[in-house]
């Protein structure tokens, strides 16, 4: 009977955990996808700014050296 009870207790555990880590994932996704969104966009200004300023894709490199450091 204990042992029984220890098991049903040990499973409910398990689901909870189950369901935080699934929650947990499913936010790391929406983050992802919003990283992505991101690298994009950032992406389609960078070829905008190279077309508008020629010079720019030579210092782009140094730029984000900068910004790296």
């Amino acid at each position: 009977m204990k042992e029984e009870k220890r098991q049903t207790e040990k499973i409910a555990l398990l689901e909870k955990e189950l369901a935080t880590l699934t929650e947990d994932l499913d936010g790391m996704r929406e983050a992802l996808k919003d990283v992505e969104d991101l690298r994009r966009e950032m992406k389609g200004l960078k070829i905008f700014l190279e077309r508008i300023h020629p010079g720019f894709k030579t210092e782009f490199p140094g730029i984000i050296k900068k910004i790296k450091c």
